[in-house]
């Protein structure tokens, strides 16, 4: 015999109210703090460095910024990105 579990509205609007909780606690609901995230997508890496997708494509090309590709989504550590910006080296 199985049970049939119902979700109700209450459910739906606490689910969400925790969703958001965990997503700012993340840091992806929309602060330009990136220092706080492990990971950074490439809007986040070209505003903060304040260059343009071609630029960040060429970058990756080069192998000047290291990333992980997860699906169709590029993703920068920030830590790697910090060390490029000690080095002082030039994009």
């Amino acid at each position: 015999m199985t049970t049939l579990d119902l979700i109700t509205k209450e459910d739906l609007a606490l689910f969400k109210s925790e969703l958001f909780s965990e997503l700012k606690k993340l840091n992806l609901a929309g602060t330009n703090d990136y220092s706080q995230n492990r990971w950074l997508r490439s809007v986040q890496v070209r505003e903060l460095l304040h260059i343009s997708p071609g630029t960040l494509q060429s970058l990756r090309i080069k192998g000047t910024i290291p990333f992980r590709k997860i699906g169709g989504i590029h993703y920068y550590s920030y830590a790697d990105i910090e060390r490029l910006l000690e080095r002082g080296e030039k994009l």
